[in-house]
């Protein structure tokens, strides 16, 4: 028996392709090919083996190449992208060639004149990822070339790229002509075939591809795109466009960004669907439809036996995964917009202030919420936050006047169920201001329900229903609520509020070591949040683990100096908190 030892080394791995190559090729095949080999041969080539690269192969559409520094790799692949960026100024948006770039760095297989191997694999998928024009790389190759590389790459976070098991951070860098490669811009579109973009976030949901063979997953797949489609409607903060329109590119090789321009949509989910012995495989892909930039991606794997409880399952993990992802892209966008805010750039920057669960964040989530509510008097969820943002000045105790606090959220809640009484987002904060300040089980029970009802995918309307039902004294229904939005959205900002209602919902059931456990996890994520501690010494008082019940209640009274018992339940929100109150009297908290 012969034994092949197979050749490896590490190695940087440069990998690029056209961006909407199939659209280039169907307007013009032959200039196109023409062009393509023209940029390979007089640009790529050369600056390769100019930066000590090897070029390992040309594929159709791009190119495989090898360097022994990822210093090289990355100095190369500016230069390549500055000289196409030059090469393009000229030439109209569509009949543009735009290289996608990826580098990784790691072990690589060699097989004559061909290189296999996860490291290769990852430039791929990074390459990608990457906006077209532009560069991405991995944080191992970013890792190597901090402080020797004349560009500023920025941080794209944890990645699921696809086919690859583990996610990876990325690093990416724009490049455009006439700007220098750490001045990120986005890439021009042709205004004359392009719509609009509408003034809150847009999305269009593709058909799905159906590769199974199987007429069968064609039904599939069609109905669980309009299922995904009526879910994301149910956020009126999401202009959605209808599924007649999407259904147009069903069956059509397609370029996102054309189809962004075309529907006048930011962004863009595709995806596809394969069947294979009893099992069926959804893979999806949400894309920012501007830069070509994928923000988000899954696979889903699922027995194919109740073929409509399948389609729920994904609707509702697809949604609850895209929804809050794109709220903070929009955050991140409206923070870089410096003039000319409207009501909704407004809003977002509100949005991000009150995530920081903070005196000042709130302060100034109150501020801005009333700068949106000035230019649009309508805003009924701006109305809502504002309400929000008040009642917790007084819970959290950071109210200057609680009676001031407690008369403006009552105000404003009211005027947003006047402004807009059918939005469940909209209406599950009204809810849960009303659970603290108002004090109507009955009426707020009815209201909570009726949230869920109108959008059962939201994160924010299960965890106001969870608060609403603990404030009513209804602990089992309330972790129930809370366990949902935890699983709707598990990377939420807003997680510790619902962290904290679960703990102390569990405190009344005397789950004490699960009410630590939720606890804990708030404090991780956010150790300013009073609350958590307020859970932690009442749920260790409980199980006379009394040392750790006194340092939780120092901490306590560190972030909040005005703590005592009575004062909380003067704030509101504990009329049947008992074990909770009976747990800080032991703690040793002020009466």
């Amino acid at each position: 028996m012969t034994d092949h030892r197979v050749e490896r080394r590490l190695a940087a791995i440069l990998a690029a392709d056209v961006a909407g190559y199939s659209r280039l090729t169907g307007l013009d095949e032959e200039g196109t090919h023409v062009r393509l080999r023209e940029c390979l041969r007089g640009l790529a080539d050369p600056k390769i083996s100019e930066h000590r690269g090897k070029v390992v192969k040309h594929t159709g559409d791009g190119m495989l190449a090898e360097f022994g520094s990822v210093v090289d790799a990355v100095r190369c692949a500016i230069e390549v992208q500055r000289g196409m960026a030059e090469r393009n100024a000229t030439v109209p948006q569509l009949k543009r060639i735009e290289f996608r770039i990826g580098i990784h760095v790691g072990d690589i297989i060699v097989d004559e004149n061909d290189i296999f191997g996860d490291g290769v694999n990852i430039a791929a998928r990074l390459e990608g990822i990457a906006e077209p024009g532009g560069i991405c790389i991995s944080d191992d190759a970013q890792r190597q070339i901090r402080g020797k590389v004349d560009a500023v790459f920025e941080d794209m976070g944890s990645q699921n790229l696809k086919n690859i098991a583990e996610p990876m951070r990325a690093w990416r860098l724009r490049i455009n002509a006439g700007h220098p490669a750490s001045a990120p811009t986005e890439p021009p579109v042709d205004s004359a075939q392009a719509l609009a973009l509408p003034d809150k976030p847009s999305i269009a949901v593709l058909p799905f591809e159906n590769m199974s063979g199987d007429p069968e997953q064609e039904y599939f797949a069609d109905g669980m795109v309009e299922e995904i489609i009526t879910a994301l409607s149910r956020f009126k903060w999401l202009f959605v466009i209808a599924r007649n329109s999407s259904f147009t590119f069903k069956g059509r090789a397609v370029d996102i960004k054309e189809v962004g321009r075309r529907l006048g949509v930011r962004y863009v989910l595709e995806g596809s669907v394969r069947k294979a012995a009893g099992k069926v495989r959804i893979t999806g892909q949400l894309i920012d439809a501007v830069t070509g930039t994928h923000i988000w991606a899954d696979r889903f794997e699922r027995d194919l036996t109740d073929i409509f409880a399948l389609q729920d399952e994904v609707t509702v993990a697809v949604v609850s995964a895209i929804q809050p992802k794109l709220l903070q892209i929009e955050i991140g966008l409206s923070a870089r917009r410096p003039e000319n805010l409207t009501a909704y750039d407004f809003y977002l920057r509100a949005m991000q202030q009150h995530y920081l669960m903070t005196a000042d964040g709130l302060a100034e989530a109150i501020r801005l919420a009333h700068r949106a509510l000035e230019l649009d008097p309508r805003f009924g969820f701006v109305a809502a936050l504002a309400g929000l943002a008040h009642m917790q000045n007084i819970l959290w105790g950071h109210a200057v006047d609680p009676q001031f606090d407690r008369k403006e959220a009552v105000r404003l809640l009211r005027l947003a169920l006047s402004i807009d009484d059918g939005d469940a987002e909209t209406l599950a904060w009204v809810s849960l201001t009303s659970a603290y300040m108002v004090g109507d089980c009955e009426s707020e029970i009815e209201l909570a329900d009726r949230v869920v009802a109108l959008n059962p995918n939201s994160y924010r309307a299960w965890t106001a229903r969870g608060s609403v039902y603990r404030v009513a004294g209804l602990p089992d229904e309330a972790v129930r609520s809370f366990e949902r939005a935890i699983r709707l959205s598990p990377l939420d900002p807003r997680l510790p509020i619902t962290f904290v209602g679960m703990g102390m919902a569990f405190i009344e059931l005397r789950r004490f070591d699960e009410a630590i456990a939720a606890a804990n996890k708030c404090r991780r994520q956010n150790a300013s949040y009073s609350l958590a501690y307020r859970c932690l010494a009442s749920a260790f008082a409980h199980l006379g683990r009394d040392a750790e019940a006194r340092e939780a209640a120092a901490l306590l009274l560190q972030l909040d100096p005005a703590f005592t018992i009575s004062a909380m339940i003067a704030r509101g929100g504990y009329p049947n908190a008992q074990l909770l109150i009976e747990g800080l009297r032991r703690a040793g908290l002020p009466e």
